[in-house]
């Protein structure tokens, strides 16, 4: 078992065989670690592809957000930030793969985005849009086994389905790994920021994280509510606990978590609308 979990962590950490744009992916990194460039040359180089700003200015609008009619890359960076700027520009091709093909799972993750921008903003926490991307970023995982690894996804299915098993533990049975730990390595792979590769990949297991671990239990908490709520579908109907360290951490209550919960059902009829429009403009462009 461990030469498959070897097997996938090679295969995500070539990031010539992801289903992205390796030259954009190339340049975006060698942009955002050289200390001279500037967060305008890394705009202009994310404007040049037409269809790339398109996707990421998509995302930039959706509620996940907060922010409407934000119309050009160099304003989404002033918004947002390099590093959720970066991090949208090489998840966009993902993304799009999600909208067309794993509907439910693209809702899921646009849930638990909204649902973490809600909780870090009413816990007045600081990088709320790094939180809410991470969160948006937190399934990816699942769209790359889906992708890469096709007959083991299939086999997976009918696993969790024989055995009436969580995603999760059955991708722990047969990949010996799971969608936390190849999210991360995509990540590290895209040399994104440790504070949105640790949320990803300790959002099943917030005690594993160490250095980020508030952004992190914000991302477990945002992603049981959104499988609580039912909305969209991440895979399974299992609804995990929240984690005592997460609940500890937030500081959370009863009366805080309801008044969360009030707040984000009226958030998800925006985050449904969002999704069902990005649909019907998919249909209608092929």
């Amino acid at each position: 078992m461990d030469d498959k979990r070897a097997e996938i962590r090679h295969s995500i950490m070539d990031t010539r065989s992801l289903p992205t744009l390796p030259g954009i992916i190339s340049k975006l990194n060698s942009l955002s670690s050289n200390d001279k460039s500037s967060a305008e040359q890394m705009a202009q180089l994310v404007a040049s592809d037409q269809v790339l700003s398109a996707r990421v200015l998509r995302l930039v609008n959706s509620p996940s957000y907060g922010f409407y009619r934000v119309s050009t890359i160099s304003n989404a960076m002033i918004l947002l930030g390099v590093n959720v700027v970066k991090s949208l520009a090489l998840s966009s091709s993902i993304f799009e793969i999600m909208e067309k093909n794993v509907v439910g799972l693209w809702e899921h993750s646009l849930g638990t985005g909204v649902a973490a921008n809600v909780i870090a903003r009413r816990l007045k926490l600081a990088e709320c849009e790094e939180i809410s991307t991470a969160a948006l970023l937190h399934d990816i995982g699942k769209v790359i086994i889906k992708i890469k690894f096709a007959d083991d996804y299939d086999q997976l299915l009918a696993l969790i389905d024989t055995k009436g098993i969580s995603i999760r533990d059955g991708e722990m049975e047969l990949l010996a790994t799971d969608h936390a730990e190849v999210g991360a390595w995509l990540a590290k792979s895209w040399h994104l920021p440790e504070k949105l590769i640790e949320p990803v990949a300790c959002h099943h297991q917030v005690e594993k994280s160490t250095t980020h671990q508030l952004k992190t239990a914000v991302v477990h908490l945002a992603d049981v509510l959104i499988k609580a709520s039912g909305f969209g579908c991440s895979g399974d109907d299992f609804v995990p606990l929240i984690q005592p360290v997460a609940w500890d951490l937030l500081g959370m209550s009863e009366a805080l978590l309801a008044e969360i919960v009030e707040e984000l059902e009226e958030r998800l009829i925006e985050v449904k609308n969002f999704s069902m429009e990005i649909q019907s403009a998919d249909e209608t462009s092929t």
